[in-house]
């Protein structure tokens, strides 16, 4: 199953980049990085920008201008987060594609592998199981 509609997106794949800025050690790490991501995902289409130096998450509208986009399909941005997506190798074969500043997106890549237990967690709490990868 796939998820229902783009304010699923925003509540788990923004809610993971919530719970980054909420931990002390990774959300300091986030926000010095101080680079501002969007995500452009579809099917559903949804739209999250990320502001790392400003902690702060949001569609777009009043926020910093993206030093990257990054677009997928919205289940593989939640299989990233499950641990089960190879950032690289998605890139090379065009499952993810990146405009702009790819080298600023590999310095989240650890920062994210921290985060993986706890959306895992968030799925399985909302007991959305449907959405694990096997």
């Amino acid at each position: 199953m796939a998820f229902k509609d783009a304010d699923e997106v925003r509540k788990y794949i923004g809610g993971i980049s919530k719970a980054g800025f909420d931990d002390p050690e990774i959300g300091a790490e986030m926000q010095a990085t101080g680079i501002v991501v969007k995500f452009a995902f579809s099917e559903p289409d949804a739209n999250l920008v990320i502001d790392m130096g400003r902690g702060e998450i949001g569609e777009r509208a009043g926020m910093a201008a993206p030093g990257a986009t990054m677009k997928m399909t919205a289940d593989l941005g939640s299989a990233y987060w499950q641990g089960k997506v190879n950032l690289p190798l998605a890139m090379a074969r065009g499952k993810i594609k990146v405009e702009r500043n790819v080298a600023s997106l590999m310095k989240l890549a650890p920062l994210g592998k921290q985060l993986f237990p706890e959306y895992l967690a968030a799925l399985e709490a909302d007991g959305r199981q449907d959405l694990l990868v096997a």
